[in-house]
């Protein structure tokens, strides 16, 4: 669907309205008529709180029916090409479409299991998520009671369709949607910022490493741009590797041939999807140490 303003949304026939939100909720354009009568809406971020205020106001029943139009995780919708357009996007981007059998087969005894002990499918952000995180989450919800779980369900697809709708609709107010990863190299053996500093990001799971980004530091020590921004910052957990060896030896100090540090990495944990993670690092050539700044 193509992109509209909030203001075109706020004037626009109520069957136009809903027209314009299609697929924003999975195969339920009940809930953009909820809302439709409710307008003008002030901010973007006041219009996604009126819809999930319709989905809220469904009697449980009816809130297990409507997660019953999510598909599963990685499931037998997803591998028929059977889900909604964002659906596949969203699972394609965690690479959900691209798995082993072993991996399917872990998904499907996951889904199977859920499915049993909920009676509807396994909902989750999957763009504020790793792969590992994902398969976590799913695990650790299973021990949830019934009651619970539908909320979380909830929570979790208010985060969804959050994300889309700030892509279909511009507008004032949105809602906090993006997080934001950056650095800063500082050499306290000279006492200021450390310039050309080469750092590389990777995601850390249980299969191995993935590179994100790559960046050298400026003239202050930092990057030119945030090393992950624009996005989620996915649960999950990260390294950030500093090469402080070549630094300190561009520096011309009086240092072993072996240097004590060459490289330095960092590994930390992210689950604040929408938070700043700032990690900077503070160096000389016998030490460092960090801290999650602002």
């Amino acid at each position: 669907m193509a992109p509209v303003t909030l203001d075109e949304l706020n004037a626009a026939f109520d069957a136009d309205f809903v027209l314009a939100l299609d697929g924003i909720y999975e195969h339920a354009p009940w809930v953009a008529e909820a809302a439709a009568p409710h307008r003008p809406y002030p901010t973007v971020a006041a219009l996604h709180e009126a819809l999930m205020g319709a989905v809220r106001a469904q009697t449980a029943d009816e809130q297990i029916a409507f997660v019953r139009n999510h598909p599963d995780l990685a499931g037998k919708a997803a591998r028929a090409g059977d889900m909604a357009p964002a659906s596949v996007s969203e699972q394609a981007g965690l690479g959900l479409d691209r798995l082993s059998h072993e991996e399917y087969d872990r998904f499907e005894r996951l889904n199977a299991a859920y499915q049993q002990r909920f009676g509807f499918p396994f909902v989750v952000c999957v763009r504020r998520m790793t792969r590992d995180a994902v398969l976590d989450t799913f695990e650790r919800r299973l021990g949830n009671d019934p009651a619970a779980e539908l909320a979380t369900a909830l929570d979790e697809i208010g985060y969804i369709t959050r994300l889309r709708l700030v892509e279909r609709v511009d507008g004032p107010g949105l809602p906090p949607v993006f997080g934001r990863l950056s650095t800063h190299v500082l050499d306290t053996h000279r006492g200021g910022p450390a310039e050309g500093v080469a750092i590389a990001l990777y995601e850390v799971g249980r299969s191995g490493r993935a590179r994100l980004a790559e960046a050298v530091t400026n003239a202050d020590g930092r990057t030119d741009v945030p090393l992950l921004s624009g996005a989620p910052l996915r649960i999950g957990v990260y390294e950030l590797v500093f090469q402080v060896g070549e630094y300190f030896s561009r520096r011309g100090l009086d240092l072993p041939g072996q240097p004590f540090l060459g490289e330095v990495p960092l590994r930390f944990g992210i689950s604040e999807p929408e938070g700043h993670y700032h990690v900077p690092l503070l160096v000389t050539p016998w030490g460092f140490s960090t801290y999650r700044g602002s």
